[in-house]
């Protein structure tokens, strides 16, 4: 679904990604994992045009993105889902959906049934997944909790039809109940067929939901292996994403 193939991007004169490779498949669950600061944000950035590589090459679906504005982008299918959710505070969860719906992939079509896989993304199903969504669809986003708002950029991002959702940070900010929460929601998107990139710095939460891990330091991948293995390894792990020793606490135990 998604080739990134020795990406290089910059912010000025400072080189933040430094020759990035990955791949995710589709249908799949790929986290990049790492320490904070080495550049995750800035690769979610790039891959959906709103801070372009200066070199390297970003291949989505068999269509090389690399140079295409943010809005073409999103229009095949590539969604972002933001660190710190950027959610519109005068805006309701209605007018924050309905708006998302109008600018998708397709047209929205929302008194249409969801016909199934990711592009059957509608307002009713958004809310079977996110019900205290429907509950809440009249208050502006400045009325919504952390977590409301969390699952409202979630939401939002899923009404546009997404072949691939790239999620920076999502469980930033919230009580273990709501991480939960989130975890639940991708391993159902995922068993509905939406490819998901998901960025995180927080391993325990990434590792029991991914089906691929990749580790971030100072502006590359340097670690790629299946995420049981990943949490095997106490080098990687103490080292790079600053996990304690096993024995230190609780061990995340993998989820389908």
């Amino acid at each position: 679904m998604l080739t990134v193939i020795d990406l290089h991007t910059y912010y000025g004169e400072s080189h933040v990604l430094q020759g990035v490779s990955l791949d995710a498949a589709k249908g799949a669950i790929t986290a990049v994992l790492g320490r904070n600061g080495v550049g995750k944000t800035t690769l979610c950035r790039s891959l959906v045009g709103l801070t372009p590589a200066r070199s390297g090459r970003v291949v989505f679906d068999g269509v090389d993105i690399t140079r295409l504005p943010p809005h073409r982008i999103h229009a095949l299918g590539v969604s972002l889902v933001p660190q710190g959710r950027r959610i519109f505070p005068s805006l309701t969860v209605r007018e924050h959906l309905a708006i998302a719906a109008r600018a998708g992939r397709v047209p929205a079509r929302d008194a249409v049934p969801s016909s199934g896989g990711p592009a059957g993304w509608d307002l009713e199903r958004v809310f079977t997944v996110f019900p205290r969504l429907a509950e809440r669809g009249g208050h502006r986003g400045n009325e919504l909790s952390g977590g409301e708002q969390q699952m409202l950029a979630i939401a939002r991002a899923l009404v546009a039809r997404p072949l691939l959702l790239v999620l920076d940070e999502p469980t930033e900010g919230l009580a273990p109940v709501l991480v939960a929460e989130v975890a639940g929601v991708i391993r159902r998107l995922r068993g509905e067929g939406t490819s998901i990139l998901l960025v995180e710095q927080n391993a325990a939460f990434a590792v029991k939901v991914a089906d691929r891990a990749h580790v971030m330091s100072r502006g590359r991948i340097v670690h790629s292996t299946d995420p049981a293995a990943l949490w095997n390894n106490e080098d990687v792990k103490t080292q790079l994403l600053g996990v304690p020793p096993a024995g230190a606490g609780p061990q995340p135990r993998r989820e389908s």
